[in-house]
């Protein structure tokens, strides 16, 4: 699907995902590119740029252009650059990898992040595959009776099960070249609607993930399982997704708002980087 003379896009699976080109984003954008950009990541809900020569200087810029840098908790970010995470798993690193579970990123802060920005440094010949799932689908897909229930509840999230002192990500620190920051204050709890309506979309998407979901607001956790355990399987169907192959000096943004991503750790024994930013978001409404 053309958008421009020089500008192409074009669809990669049926759900979500498309790749754009003919954008070149190591240079600086202009006002219309910056809304092309935009349009095309809410609407395919994650886009991807290949051959895009990497800069840290790129990456960060393009973040501001976006929107600017949201807050990134518990990891360490470049010194020289304060939002930008060195996502990375060396060789003869074992155990788990960073993002290798079903989530939409920081959905347990008040304001969660619009965008995510991650650009490939070294990427294995094969393997650490990335999928991400399209929420909007994923609610439409629901029945009536349950849409209707969804619009009337909130979910609590929180990090704790990850990022607290004793999380599992806490648990599984030796050995890995990441510097992850555990604390107790991931267990902080927010709470946001369990299908709020997309800013830009206009669409109701669901927004639980199974990463930082804890229960349903005014519920126990025990009466929240069975619905959430529903609703974390449905809302990851094969149906609703795309997987994405990366190869060096390739730009993905996705809408955190409308996805759940999950980064696949079947690359062991070789080398995985790449850089990531978020782009500041709003509350949920």
């Amino acid at each position: 699907m053309g958008t421009a003379p020089s500008v192409t896009i074009e669809r990669i699976a049926g759900a979500l995902g498309a790749e754009i080109s003919g954008l070149d984003v190591t240079a600086e954008l202009d006002d219309d590119q910056i809304a092309l950009l935009r349009s095309a990541v809410v609407e395919h809900k994650v886009v991807f740029l290949r051959g895009q020569s990497y800069a840290t200087e790129h990456l960060v810029r393009l973040t501001h252009q976006l929107g600017g840098h949201g807050d990134t908790p518990f990891l360490e970010s470049m010194p020289e650059h304060p939002g930008v995470v060195r996502v990375v798993k060396e060789r003869d690193e074992g155990g788990l990898n960073f993002g290798g579970a079903w989530h939409s990123d920081w959905s347990f802060q008040r304001e969660p992040p619009a965008f995510t920005l991650l650009w490939s440094i070294d990427v294995p010949p094969h393997g650490g595959d990335t999928l991400w799932s399209n929420q909007e689908l994923a609610f439409e897909t629901l029945s009536e009776g349950l849409r209707s229930t969804l619009e009337g509840l909130d979910v609590v999230h929180s990090a704790g099960w990850a990022y607290a002192a004793d999380g599992v990500l806490a648990r599984t620190a030796a050995g890995r070249s990441m510097q992850i920051n555990t604390s107790d204050d991931a267990l902080a709890e927010q709470i946001h609607p369990a299908a709020p309506t997309h800013p830009e979309s206009g669409r109701r998407t669901l927004f639980v993930n199974p990463t930082y979901s804890v229960r349903f607001d005014g519920w126990t956790a025990a009466e929240s399982a069975p619905l959430l355990s529903y609703l974390y399987t449905h809302s990851t169907r094969e149906a609703f997704t795309c997987r994405f192959r990366w190869t060096p000096d390739t730009l993905a943004i996705w809408d955190n708002r409308s996805t759940q991503h999950n980064a696949l750790n079947d690359y062991r024994g070789y080398r995985r980087e790449l850089h990531r930013t978020t782009v500041a978001g709003s509350a949920p409404q």
